[in-house]
């Protein structure tokens, strides 16, 4: 096994969140107008979501942050 390892960096990460943000709330709308068949309250429901889903994340990362499962302690070279 190698000893190197590939990390992401920040930015990358950041363009990674931000595009599937965009896919993910596209989507909603999408659905939302195929449904409603209104494409105001399809807008609507995507600018909800987004900031919904935003919240609920922060929600879950932090609830995850107090759970050890699956932590390894250790150092990588």
């Amino acid at each position: 096994m190698s000893d190197r390892s590939t990390r992401e960096s920040r930015s990358r990460s950041l363009v990674k969140g931000l595009t599937w943000r965009f896919i993910a709330t596209a989507t909603t709308i999408l659905i939302a107008w195929a449904i409603t068949g209104d494409t105001r309250i399809a807008l609507e429901i995507g600018l909800i979501e987004v900031f919904a889903k935003i919240g609920v994340y922060y929600v879950h990362e932090r609830a995850w942050a107090r759970i050890a499962m699956g932590l390894e302690i250790g150092e990588r070279s």
